[in-house]
Order: C-alpha cells, then sequence, then structure tokens
C-alpha cells in the first residue's frame, strides 16, 4: 500500500504510559527541528496525559509541519479472527469505532485510565489481567498479535508482545488503551498514518516502537534502554543528529523520546517506511501499522 511522502520540518516522539494516576513519570517528549538537536518539552516535568494532549492541540494549532510519533499501539489485532472481540455484538468493526467503544466504557475512568473498559464482562474475557486472572477468549501463549507485530517478529526487525497481555513490565495493553483514548480525542483534528491519507501540510500522527530507533543506531537488541547522557550522544551520533551534550545519569524514557525524535527526521524522507509491503487498505482502517516497519 503505496503512501505519498512529504517534507517535514519538526519531528516529536512521545513516550508513553498506561499506568494509573494524574502524573506519569514514564511519560516524555521530545522534538527535532530542522537540523537541530532533540530536545525534551518541559525538562524534569512530570507530565500528564491531559497535558500532552493539551501540548498536541496547542502545537498543531499553527499547521506545523510536523510529524508526531507515539509509543503505543493504535488498535488491537483483527486481522487473525475477522474481529476485534470475537462472540462479542459490540464488537467495533475499524479503528475510530474501536477507540470510541473505548472511550464510552472508560469514560468514568480520570486522567484517561481505562478500568472501566477491561471490567465490561464482554471486554474482560479477551485479556490476560493478572496470575489467574485470564479471560476465556485469551489466545493461548502470548496472546494474539497483529499483522504488523507477526511481520516485525518474523522478519526480526523488533520483538513484539500482544496488546491483550496486560501483566509484567513488557506489557503494552494498558498503555494503548490510554492511548486509544486520546487518540479518539484527536479524531478528525490531525490525521493518523495509515488509517487517513497523507496530508499536504500540516502535522501528521504515526505510531512508533522506540526499540526502533535504537536499533537504528547500533544498539543491541535487549540493551535499548539508555541512560545516561554520554551513550545517549554517541548513539544519536550514529543517526547523523547533532549531540543533546547532557552529562550524568538521565532516564530511559527521556532518552527513548530524543532518540526517536532523531530518528524519525533521518527515516521520514525515505520511501520504505510509507509502503511496508504487507500494508493493505483493510489493515490501514483495522489494525494501522508501525512506522519504521517495513
Amino acid at each position: 500500500m503505496a503512501a505519498r511522502m512529504r517534507h517535514f520540518t519538526h519531528f516529536a516522539a512521545l513516550d508513553w504510559s498506561g499506568a494509573r494516576g494524574p502524573r506519569q513519570r514514564g511519560i516524555a517528549l521530545a522534538v527535532a527541528s530542522g537540523a537541530a538537536a532533540p530536545a525534551l518539552v518541559r525538562p524534569g516535568h512530570v507530565w500528564s496525559r491531559a497535558e500532552i494532549l493539551a501540548w498536541i492541540e496547542e502545537t498543531t494549532a499553527s499547521r506545523a509541519d510536523m510529524l508526531i510519533g507515539f509509543d503505543f499501539s493504535a488498535a488491537f489485532a483483527f486481522a487473525d479472527r475477522g474481529a476485534y472481540f470475537p462472540g462479542w455484538a459490540e464488537s467495533p468493526a475499524d479503528v475510530p469505532a474501536l477507540w470510541a467503544l473505548v472511550e464510552a466504557l472508560a469514560a468514568g475512568d480520570p486522567h484517561y485510565e481505562v478500568g472501566g473498559f477491561l471490567a465490561h464482562p464482554e471486554a474482560h474475557r479477551h485479556f490476560r489481567h493478572g496470575r489467574g486472572d485470564v479471560g476465556d477468549l485469551y489466545a493461548p501463549g502470548a496472546g494474539r498479535l497483529r499483522v504488523v507485530e507477526q511481520h516485525q517478529r518474523a522478519t526480526r526487525q523488533a520483538a513484539s508482545v500482544s496488546n491483550f497481555n496486560l501483566v509484567g513490565a513488557a506489557q503494552v495493553g494498558k498503555a494503548s488503551l490510554a492511548g486509544m483514548r486520546l487518540l479518539h480525542r484527536l479524531r478528525g483534528r490531525i490525521p493518523l498514518w495509515p488509517l487517513d491519507p497523507v496530508p499536504a501540510t500540516g502535522p501528521l500522527l504515526v505510531e512508533i516502537y522506540t526499540s526502533l530507533a535504537a536499533r537504528a543506531a547500533g544498539i543491541a537488541p535487549g540493551r535499548s534502554k539508555i541512560r545516561d547522557g554520554k551513550t545517549l550522544d554517541a548513539a544519536l551520533a550514529a543517526l547523523g543528529s547533532p549531540p543533546v551534550g547532557l552529562t550524568g545519569p538521565m532516564s530511559d524514557h527521556a532518552s527513548d523520546a530524543l532518540l526517536t525524535a532523531a530518528w524519525l527526521r533521518a527515516i521520514a524522507s525515505d520511501a520504505a517506511p510509507w509502503s511496508p509491503a504487507p500494508l493493505s487498505g483493510a489493515l490501514a482502517v483495522t489494525e494501522g501499522w508501525t512506522f519504521g516497519i517495513i
């Protein structure tokens, strides 16, 4: 599925969190503008998810040519079973309807949390919630995977975990559900690739996977977490970016955002990320795709 390429002048990377509470130390946001070194937005600030939404709204109101990457999944697996939630009469037909369902059931949860969705009797059946609490429709083993997740495993471009698994340090299901509430609010205002056509100008959202940036910078799989400024600058240099120049220890969330913003800038002008061979129109509207998986 070919997509039209275009020119961007700003590149933002959002490292996200699905943890409970009003503010999340796991959230970090960085922007690379022009050819300058990437920079954290409000360094040292402990973000709320509402503040991230406000930043995106305010920043994109100017219609700047900004590519904005978010580190969570925009959808669940659909292609393998022909539905997100087989057996549930209200299982949505496409990505926007999925976001709307999550929002409707989680509307009473504060801070973009998703307990209300996961507590719904039908939704609960499809997830692994904890030891001894596994839905009867949760796929045995690792859980269901989207086509992009199957593809990145098969081609060894990246590891992947099922969004239906809510257990363990590597789980991304809760973060993705919280992110869907964010995307629901941005729907119709900022296009999302590949769900929407790439606009000629203005901002564009893409799903990202921060470990892809680390691998592109030459960091070995399993060692992608950078926690000091010197290592970060070496990785940035491998991507052709000026150094940030930070010294001493830093959070891996901050380094993920900084490195991924530079990586987005490095690959956005290439044709391959915009036209991955397995991506079809049907997948674009039901499962989406991770930018950079080719």
